[in-house]
């Protein structure tokens, strides 16, 4: 028999009760942690680990693009604007830009405390 983790099992039990607007504000979370992690790397030059971090980013900017509705129009300047913060995550990680990582942590801030006002609005109603 094993024991699990206090915290692993908060957090998964986390994702499996949220809601859809809950988990988004988590993913533009957990892509901020994972460039920040990554920058740290790339500045220790510890390059395996910032490869890790980064590619993790870019799995979290594809499941924001993946689960865009098609037919909402807003839907197609933030798939634009996903597709442009992933190759900036590409060019980033090839050229150890941490530059590029500054500016896709702006944008995803950016976006994620527009997601924050939202919800604020919505779960008002």
């Amino acid at each position: 028999m094993s024991i699990r983790n206090p915290y692993q099992t908060y957090q998964q039990n986390s994702v499996l009760t949220a809601s859809p607007q809950e988990l988004t504000l988590m993913l533009y979370n957990g892509c901020l942690k994972f460039i920040k992690l990554a920058k740290r790397a790339m500045i220790e030059k510890n390059f395996e680990e910032k490869n890790t971090n980064i590619i993790k980013a870019q799995m979290i900017i594809q499941e924001l693009r993946i689960t865009l509705d098609p037919d909402i129009e807003l839907s197609q300047g933030l798939e634009q604007m996903y597709e442009y913060l992933y190759n900036r995550l590409v060019e980033a990680n090839m050229k150890n830009d941490v530059e590029a990582l500054e500016e896709v942590v702006n944008f995803v801030l950016e976006l994620r405390d527009t997601w924050k006002q939202v919800m604020g609005i919505v779960n008002k109603r």
